[in-house]
């Protein structure tokens, strides 16, 4: 894998995988990537796909979920099956169930048809800040100090969260928004203030991706998602985390 620049610097030579079955698509994606600095590779089907993740090592995948062969989906759980590679999803605007199961997959995020490339682009950099931010030394970050609250331990260095000593296993998506949760305890954030924190940008989204993610987070960490007792519903505003009394 191509070596990590500083996250101050743009995402300069970061590799991409691009893959859709629609040339248009992937030429006009491809351009605007390499334009800001990123390696692109591409391929037009799953098996493509996997065998370029294989081979090619991409910092990131930008995957259409309707694909020739191995569909994007089935991409997406082989992915997550084997790591925290981050993904954005390409969908049709009338794909909403689907696009809703790739984010319980462990996509990272998702861009709907047609798109802007500029936008793209932007969450391409928004989605890589989260990630290259996590591995990142201790050192650079005072803020990287555990967090114990109740049964939850939230290790920002080593970017692991274990529930009453057992290891969880987060995407890095759910485990920035878990930790932006816990360090506001009982202030309560919007869907729209929740995109724009955790997730990096402010411009028209799908707040429905902060919705799935709160309900991945709760089948995680709570004994009764249904009723859960750390990240708890303002009906009408959104969501806060609640520390154990």
């Amino acid at each position: 894998m191509l070596s990590k620049v500083h996250i101050e610097d743009l995402m300069s030579g970061e590799r991409i995988l691009v893959v859709d079955d629609e040339p248009t698509i992937v030429e006009v994606v491809e351009l605007y990537l390499t334009r800001e600095g990123f390696e692109v590779v591409t391929a037009a089907d799953g098996d493509a796909a996997l065998s370029a993740i294989s081979q090619q090592r991409p910092d990131m995948v930008i995957l259409d979920l309707m694909l020739p062969r191995i569909d994007g989906l089935e991409i997406t759980r082989q992915i997550r099956a084997g790591g925290a590679l981050p993904i954005i999803m390409l969908t049709a605007r009338s794909d909403e169930t689907d696009r809703v199961v790739g984010l319980e997959l462990g996509a990272d995020d998702y861009v709907t048809k047609p798109f802007s490339p500029r936008e793209l682009v932007a969450r391409v950099k928004a989605v890589l800040r989260r990630s290259q931010s996590a591995a990142a030394p201790a050192a650079r970050d005072t803020a990287l100090s555990v967090i114990v609250t109740g049964p939850l331990r939230i290790d920002p260095a080593a970017h692991s969260v274990t529930l009453a000593g057992k290891s969880l296993t987060l995407t890095a998506r759910e485990f920035d928004l878990l930790l932006f949760l816990v360090r506001h305890p009982s202030q309560v954030f919007t869907r729209e203030q929740l995109l724009d924190q955790v997730w990096g940008y402010t411009f028209a989204s799908d707040a429905s991706t902060v919705t799935v993610h709160i309900r991945r987070l709760r089948e995680k960490i709570e004994q009764n998602p249904t009723k859960p007792q750390f990240i708890q519903t303002v009906w009408g505003v959104g969501y806060k985390f609640e520390a154990p009394k």
